[in-house]
């Protein structure tokens, strides 16, 4: 047991842990301090300086994210003294910060926004040299805005200590100080993969996705055009958010309403080709498996971000990648081949819309190989919040809409498909369905329940037939740099990896909405938006991607059966090694 050592937060005296700071043992007291550069487990360097707190016998104001606690501390959060600190801390920053509040997309939720209206400030009572800096990426995947940037540094954090890609940084010094990548390139020119990770975690609007909502808008106003939309997994988890829900509510039936007010002409469910996915790539793991030559271990390809890191810094390991294409562009290009015919439409005349949790789905939607009727698989990728914002915009009454279902014929899908969301959702799904194929009767069990939970590395070993398949589930690429390293040296114990670029998978993907740092605990919002896919999962009668109907209707009416010729033209790819810096 931890020793507890006892504080006194604002006269109520409290026990916490031993080396609890004193933003935690506040919080625990019941009083809420202020933050904007502190992010739990990922930045706590004191580059705000908005949280300080008088500690009894300090000569200064101390900064409560950092300073530990001990026995007998005597802690005020809410001095006069402390308020008007951090109100002219805030009006500071406010002086070198672009105050285009009402054209800005992270206006009313936007944290520093929040700290001035709270403290009051004014936002021009420190008047003087203001830097201006070019927006970078305009024509990119991420935008970046440091007219913007407060400097509190998170996105440098999530990025170099999280996702060990470290691509962004600190340059010059003093007032001068920018962030920016190395020799101030811009992101596609140094190995960002992409994630948006450090957008998600932006308080400001100073690094964004590139908004692609009048784009799709453009789609729906043209008369001519078929515009299909299709939603990925964990969105239906997140969307609420955005609309004042409870973290991890389902949306799903309010979700395919407000598609459906936006002009959509058909509204589709991703979770359909996550289902082929399983076909395809449960395929190609026995396949290899059966193989003596085959390479092992198998590594899933369905997250852009993981890709764009193997291609990047282990090009070595791209013949271990799975060659499926991702659910979305098989999406895509089952759209605009089976679906097609099958509907007598002119594929010149059909866009594919995605809604996307992820923003390297943006950069995955136009890499090569990617257009199986000849046209290209996606057209248009919207984040979980540009759908958000184009729902608002449209004068949609979100949480007054009454649920509705997909639109048939491509509207079924397994909850195999819907578990994608969650780390380790793919390799269960796959797992419910090689194990049936090699067992050839159906499981008494179908819970892979080793697979499942928000830890960065998860492993296990299953009995397949008369294989022990060794399997490993990674979230977040700085968790999978030592699993990767022992293939690269030939000593990986394992038959099939999934990676996902994102901790905790597609659920807190870097295109979900935006939390305040006060409720950026990741590990909370992990494990709700998981917890309701899962719950979704267990009452569904249909959790096997192979006994899907619709799935079977496609490979009986174009493509054969799954890892056939016509399967790998439509639905695989192929990857290439990338040049870290251009």
């Amino acid at each position: 047991m931890p020793k507890k050592v006892s504080v006194t937060v604002n006269g109520k005296e409290v026990k916490v842990n031993e080396g609890t700071t004193i933003l935690e043992a506040s919080r625990q007291a019941g009083y809420e301090i202020p933050t904007l550069c502190y992010l739990k487990e990922v930045n706590d360097d004191t580059n705000c300086r908005i949280c300080v707190v008088e500690v009894k016998g300090a000569r200064n104001m101390v900064a409560s994210c950092q300073a530990v606690v001990y026995d007998g501390m005597e802690i005020k959060t809410n001095t006069p003294k402390v308020r008007a600190n951090r109100k002219m801390t805030i009006e500071l920053i406010l002086s070198n910060h672009e105050r285009k509040c009402l054209s800005c997309p992270r206006s009313t939720n936007c944290e520093l926004q929040k700290l001035a209206l709270d403290y009051g400030c004014d936002e021009e009572k420190f008047k003087g040299e203001v830097l201006k800096f070019d927006i970078k990426g305009k024509d990119g995947t991420i935008v970046r805005d440091n007219n913007k940037c407060v400097l509190c540094r998170r996105c440098i954090a999530v990025c170099r200590d999280v996702q060990q890609i470290g691509v962004l940084g600190a340059n010059a010094r003093g007032f001068k100080t920018y962030v920016s990548c190395a020799f101030d390139k811009e992101l596609n020119e140094v190995p960002c993969v992409a994630c948006g990770q450090c957008v998600a975690v932006c308080p400001v609007a100073a690094i964004a996705e590139r908004d692609d909502t009048k784009k799709a808008t453009a789609f729906i106003a043209d008369p001519g055009l078929h515009v299909i939309v299709g939603t990925a997994p964990a969105v239906r988890v997140a969307l609420g958010e955005s609309f004042g829900l409870s973290v991890g509510t389902d949306v799903e039936g309010k979700m395919v309403a407000a598609l459906k007010n936006l002009g959509f002409d058909k509204v589709f469910d991703i979770n359909l080709t996550a289902d082929l996915t399983i076909m395809e790539e449960g395929a190609e793991l026995l396949e290899r498996l059966n193989d003596p030559d085959a390479v092992l271990p198998m590594i899933t390809s369905c997250s852009p971000g993981w890709v764009n890191h193997a291609e990047l810094a282990y090009p070595e390991l791209i013949k271990n990648l799975s060659s499926c294409k991702s659910p979305q562009q098989m999406f895509g290009a089952i759209m605009k081949t089976y679906y097609a015919k099958k509907m007598g439409i002119d594929v010149s005349k059909i866009k594919v819309v995605t809604i996307m949790p992820c923003i390297a789905k943006k950069d995955e939607a136009v890499r090569d190989n990617q257009a199986a009727s000849g046209y290209a698989d996606i057209d248009a990728v919207l984040t979980t919040r540009e759908l958000a914002k184009m729902i608002s915009e449209a004068g949609i009454d979100f949480n007054g809409l009454k649920n509705e279902n997909f639109d048939d014929p491509m509207g079924k899908a397994s909850t195999a498909g819907l578990i994608f969301g969650a780390t380790g959702g793919v390799m269960e799904a796959s797992l419910r369905t090689v194990s049936e194929i090699v067992e050839g009767k159906p499981l008494s069990k179908i819970d892979f329940t080793a697979v499942r939970g928000t830890k960065g590395v998860k492993t296990a070993e299953v009995k397949i037939g008369d294989k022990n398949l060794r399997i490993c589930v990674i979230s977040g690429l700085g968790n999978a740099k030592p699993i990767l390293d022992e293939i690269k040296q030939g000593n990986s114990p394992y038959h099939f990896i999934e990676i996902m670029a994102c901790p905790g998978g597609c659920v807190t993907g870097g295109g979900q909405p935006v939390r305040p740092s006060s409720l950026q605990n990741q590990l909370s919002l992990k494990e709700a938006r998981a917890k309701t896919i899962y719950a979704k999962d267990k009452k569904s009668k249909l959790r096997k991607s192979h006994d899907n109907p619709l799935i079977k209707e496609i490979y009986n009416e174009y493509l054969d059966k799954p890892g056939s010729h016509k399967a790998h033209e439509i639905l695989h790819t192929s990857y290439s090694k990338k040049d870290k810096y251009k």
